[in-house]
């Protein structure tokens, strides 16, 4: 009779192991990314600058994801001989944000729709975070208007709300995980303050946007979701 219930009890493990194999995934990612930046403030001109992320995730569920990023890059803008105004900033900043990011898969029912099933990780993300901005080159004078000098400041800290949007492609390992992540994405980040150009003029607030490609790398905290991950 025992020898009975262990074999019963060996096959309802097997049995078990075997319904979950593709709803496991990682609770924690590690990863980077590289961006291309573009700063709309008050200088004219805009252009394009680097950023490198690092970044952490806690993954309530495959689709349902908070992220903590920390930036590293450049911002830069305006032209002192070919504007009117003669701004020009270079701003070597550092951010840190924290972003909870929502993808299609937490709603949808994907199973066995090809259409659904391409649409499931598109995402949407948003939060809150504080941008670091140190000035490396500045100019607030014009060449063309006497005595016109715009006041700002050259360093200066502010909070900023991302609001980002993307895809992300998962590549699985030989037990149906998900275990690299590589997202695709553009990031809008709305400056709570007027300094990100270290130039204070005008009523609008400072904006930039990012162009994003990322990776994360499963590192722990395996667990198991409600449904199959990989269709």
């Amino acid at each position: 009779m025992k020898k009975i219930l262990l074999t019963l009890c060996i096959c309802f493990a097997t049995l078990l192991a075997k319904a979950q194999l593709g709803y496991m995934y990682g609770q924690y990612d590690l990863g980077f990314a590289a961006a291309l930046n573009y700063a709309y403030t008050d200088a004219e001109t805009v252009k394009g600058t680097p950023a490198a992320h690092l970044v952490f995730a806690y993954n309530h569920t495959p689709f349902l994801n908070y992220i903590a990023e920390v930036q590293f890059g450049r911002l830069a803008g305006g032209d002192s001989v070919r504007t009117l105004s003669g701004r020009e900033f270079k701003n070597n900043y550092t951010a840190v944000s924290f972003r909870a990011q929502v993808q299609a898969g937490e709603l949808l029912r994907y199973d066995n729709t090809v259409i659904m099933n391409a649409l499931r990780n598109i995402y949407v993300s948003g939060g809150v975070g504080v941008i670091y901005n140190n000035m490396s080159e500045i100019n607030r004078s014009s060449l063309y208007i006497p005595d016109y000098t715009s006041s700002g400041r050259n360093s200066s800290s502010e909070f900023f709300i991302p609001l980002k949007a993307g895809y992300e492609f998962k590549v699985f390992n030989s037990y149906d995980e998900p275990f690299i992540k590589v997202d695709l994405g553009y990031q809008l980040n709305y400056v709570l303050g007027d300094q990100l150009d270290g130039i204070k003029a005008g009523i609008r607030k400072d904006v930039y946007s990012q162009f994003v490609v990322g990776m994360r790398f499963a590192i722990g905290g395996f667990t198991s979701y409600r449904k199959p991950i990989r269709q």
